[in-house]
């Protein structure tokens, strides 16, 4: 049986001196030595430690930037449901890798930045998208399209999450539901806005006795249901 590639051995062998001797106490050369290769090796794969341990997000970013390029205005929301779905979709087919990667980050505050960073880097390609889906360059324009990233971002992080600490049987299920909730907070630009229908009573004043009003106003709000 043939070994894993030269990637999947530094990775697995990081993660577990990470496990074994923490993330601070384990260098390049150390993860290179268990893995069974060498320095050059190693960074022929990855630029750093801290490498090892995330994604490749310049890729993913680029996958979602081409989903959203190839959209049209009327199709521009669903492509960002899509390109939501596919780094989601990147998270679960790393499986276990992903939860020893949110276990190592959440006890490494070095980590933690740079997942902080990484998640900013998506906000604002969505941000840029929806800023020019929308064709509006006002100060209001700038700042829903900002409000309505974020949302696509915590959305998309809410299930990531659920998944990772097994509380989601169907994230794609989930994050499908979720994006459908957050898109429909934000009409497309020039939507008439949503009038709801209803009844509106006015109070005034009579010399009437108010036994004798109910049969009345009855009658007219029925007349207004009709």
């Amino acid at each position: 049986m043939s070994k894993p590639p030269a990637r999947i051995r530094l990775a697995d062998a990081a993660f577990a001196l990470f496990d074994e001797r923490g993330y601070e106490q384990t260098t390049v050369d150390d993860i290179a030595e268990r893995a069974g290769t060498g320095r050059t090796t190693f960074f022929r794969h990855y630029r750093s430690k801290e490498d090892v341990i995330f994604p490749d997000h310049d890729r993913l970013l680029e996958q979602i930037r081409d989903r959203l390029t190839t959209s049209s205005h009327s199709t521009a929301l669903v492509a960002v449901s899509d390109a939501v779905r596919l780094v989601l979709l990147h998270y679960l087919d790393e499986g276990d890798l992903a939860r020893r990667r949110h276990a190592l980050t959440s006890k490494v505050a070095a980590l933690r930045d740079r997942e902080i960073a990484s998640v900013a880097r998506y906000q604002r390609l969505f941000r840029e998208f929806i800023a020019d889906w929308m064709g509006d360059s006002t100060e209001s324009a700038s700042l829903r399209a900002e409000l309505m990233a974020a949302s696509v971002v915590a959305a998309h992080n809410h299930v990531l999450r659920r998944w990772l600490r097994g509380e989601s049987p169907d994230p794609v299920a989930e994050i499908d539901g979720a994006m459908h909730e957050v898109l429909a907070l934000f009409p497309a630009p020039g939507s008439p806005p949503e009038t709801g229908r209803g009844t509106t009573v006015v109070a005034f004043r009579t010399g009437q006795d108010i036994d004798a009003l109910i049969p009345t106003l009855r009658r007219l709000v029925e007349d207004e249901l009709r």
